[in-house]
């Protein structure tokens, strides 16, 4: 039975794999989903049978009760909200991984040995501090936290000092694993670290720490796996940790910053909501209206569309669609450009659109498109702001500076449909706005975006 557990532990890996390999495409992401399940299921039911578990009880009321929410939150929320429930779902991945360590320390009858002590300790540790971050990232997401940077003074100096003491912590531990408290602190104080991380990271930094906590939940994953000597979990975790590491890692380099810079550069407002008038200090703008808009698109050949976070609020990605399909059947070339960092997700964008019915051949990232705005009519920006901002080409100064754009600036004519003139997450006025080849349309997306559609049709 052994070999045989573990043979099917092998194919749930392979699984997994494939199902990654899968999702990195969205024509195939459909079935790196498929095949991710299936490797999963093989895998619990395997470990129930192997383990020889005599009450399935509580197994089976767990299951009964997970699926029922699992289909709750699938059905009911909203595709905006998908990136805090992402964020929420990592935290309970980190939390399960701490439990079940804990858990296995009580069957252990409080005696680990070695290596075993000290992946129970990461485990807890990481898994403690996974919960902790994702649900302050969840906060912030939702609004429930200000999405400002909340710093105070020594406060690198303190989270230092507290891991420090984590760390010692974990070593009294190795030393003495009958004694409990020992355990049972780090878990307290690691939720206390998860909580002082993520609150100095402002809310344009969200996609980072949401790819660096999944990382850290499939970590916590794995150290369990190791406790457990369980080879499927110390995979899948691994997996996880890997791809959430080179996420994070693409992420960064989309934004031209550190990732200790993300962590502990307190960058950004965390606020880019709200209706505002025209004036910016000494600098004015004239808005327009859908009809000045129609103009531009009847006379136009080429269009590229660029959705943002603003796009995402206003639920306006099945008008966006119906716009382009009308342009379209006028024989008007309709893209998508997609900046890395769109959104509050990676690939939240593409999700959304996908919502939509967009057509995958629509969509282009930033490098495959970039360089051709300038031979492109008309670029309709959609509530998109710090990814459009040439500051980020020239202000020395700005949080953006280096960072790559979209080059909508170079197109003949920009529409930038926003609620308002206020900055972006980073907290950078949008030299943008004042372009001459700039016409600001002021409001909602969707409500802005239904009435283009209702001209066109009336044209």
């Amino acid at each position: 039975m052994p070999t045989l557990s573990n043979i099917a532990y092998l194919v749930s890996s392979a699984l997994f794999i494939l199902g990654l390999k899968n999702l990195s495409s969205p024509k195939t992401a459909r079935t790196g989903n498929v095949l991710a399940m299936s490797g999963m299921l093989l895998a619990v039911l395997v470990t129930l049978l192997d383990k020889q578990i005599v009450d399935f009880t509580h197994i089976v009321a767990g299951v009964v009760v997970g699926s029922f929410v699992g289909v709750w939150v699938a059905r009911k929320v909203s595709m905006t909200a998908m990136p805090q429930t992402v964020a929420v779902f990592n935290g309970f991945g980190g939390a399960a991984s701490a439990l079940v360590a804990m858990a296995e320390y009580v069957r252990m009858k409080s005696h680990p040995q070695g290596f075993e002590i000290l992946t129970l300790v990461l485990g807890v540790l990481v898994g403690t501090l996974t919960l902790t971050g994702s649900l302050i990232a969840f906060g912030k997401l939702q609004g429930l936290v200000s999405g400002k940077p909340l710093v105070f003074p020594l406060q690198k100096t303190i989270n230092a000092l507290l891991l420090l003491v984590i760390l010692g912590l974990g070593a009294l531990f190795f030393s003495a694993p009958e004694d409990s408290v020992y355990l049972y602190t780090v878990c307290g104080l690691s939720a206390v670290l998860g909580v002082l991380l993520v609150m100095p990271i402002g809310g344009a930094d969200m996609p980072v720490v949401i790819s660096l906590l999944n990382s850290y939940s499939g970590l916590a994953a794995s150290m369990t796996g190791f406790v457990m000597s369980n080879n499927v979990l110390i995979i899948s975790g691994a997996l996880v940790g890997a791809s959430g590491l080179i996420l994070t890692h693409i992420m960064c380099k989309a934004m031209n910053r550190s990732l200790t810079n993300v962590l502990f550069g307190a960058v950004g407002t965390g606020d880019e909501s709200g209706f505002g008038g025209t004036d910016v200090g000494d600098r004015r703008v004239v808005g327009y209206t859908p009809d000045d808009v129609v103009v531009m698109l009847d006379s136009a050949q080429s269009v590229i569309i660029v959705p943002g976070y603003g796009l995402a609020v206003a639920q306006a990605q099945h008008v966006t669609a119906e716009m382009a399909s009308i342009l379209m059947q006028n024989g008007v070339r309709v893209r998508y450009a997609i900046h890395p960092v769109a959104g509050r997700m990676p690939g939240h964008m593409n999700v959304l659109l996908a919502d939509a019915n967009v057509a995958y051949d629509q969509l282009f990232e930033m490098d495959a498109i970039n360089e051709d705005f300038k031979e492109t009519d008309v670029v309709l920006v959609l509530g998109a702001n710090d990814v459009v901002n040439p500051a980020a080409r020239s202000k020395k100064d700005s949080p953006l500076y280096g960072m790559p754009i979209l080059n909508v600036d170079q197109a003949k004519t920009v529409v930038i449909c926003k609620r308002s003139l206020r900055p972006g997450f980073a907290g950078e006025d949008n030299e943008l706005f004042y372009a001459s080849n700039a016409m600001m349309v002021f409001g909602d997306a969707k409500d802005t975006l239904g009435k283009i559609v209702q001209l066109l049709k009336a044209a």
